[in-house]
């Protein structure tokens, strides 16, 4: 397998958790996005949609969107699971992942923070007021999710799900912007037991071979 990826990317960190969660073996191929290198036309050719994260399997076929790609790796080898074996958890699993994916991750990501500077004119600080705003929200939401479960170490559990490999990235890149992770216990108990294993480690921008000092 090749990953298509960027080492901050949260979407491609997603990905990159998983595939270390599962033990499974990839070539790393680095796309710096912050450079413009999703718009070169040999990425083109690569990823219609011009995005990173991008699975190539051993047979050529590519699968785009960070969610599909790890519920592709979750069906391919489902031990360790990523989603629990019941209904009701596999919902309550997806729905923390999709505030991160769906509700914080889309408002946030790089080409949007830039179309806020470039093409509105929007100050520095202005962007990061409207970043560190909607990752505060989006974490008190996920925040009160995890006060309706029971106790548990992860975000669900006792093991990693998919919640986790998209709560750790954003937490990450929220330390980049200085988000207030104040008043979030479960949330950041949960991120500390999970940057803990070897697994999260591995897949942290700072262990990725693109990583800049």
């Amino acid at each position: 397998m090749k990953l298509y990826n960027y080492f901050r990317s949260s979407a491609s960190f997603r990905v990159r958790i998983a595939l270390a969660i599962k033990g499974i073996p990839y070539e790393y191929v680095p796309v710096h996005i912050a450079r413009g290198d999703h718009k070169l036309p040999a990425f083109g050719d690569i990823s219609v949609e011009g995005l990173v994260p991008v699975l190539e399997l051993d047979d050529g076929t590519r699968l785009t969107q960070s969610m599909a790609i790890i519920e592709y790796i979750d069906e391919l080898q489902p031990a360790p699971a990523l989603v629990p074996p019941d209904p009701i958890g596999r919902a309550r699993v997806r729905a923390l992942a999709q505030i991160v994916a769906c509700e914080i991750h889309p408002i946030n990501n790089l080409r949007v923070l830039k179309y806020l500077t470039r093409e509105l004119k929007v100050e520095e600080e202005a962007k990061n007021t409207w970043y560190r705003h909607w990752v505060r929200t989006g974490l008190e939401s996920f925040e009160r999710q995890l006060a309706q479960l029971p106790p548990s170490t992860y975000s669900f559990g006792d093991a990693p799900t998919l919640a986790d490999c998209c709560l750790v990235p954003q937490i990450f890149n929220g330390q980049r912007f200085n988000v207030d992770f104040s008043g979030l216990p479960r949330t950041m108990a949960a991120f500390e037991a999970c940057m803990a294993l070897t697994s999260f480690q591995q897949a942290q921008p700072s262990a990725c071979p693109d990583a800049e000092a």
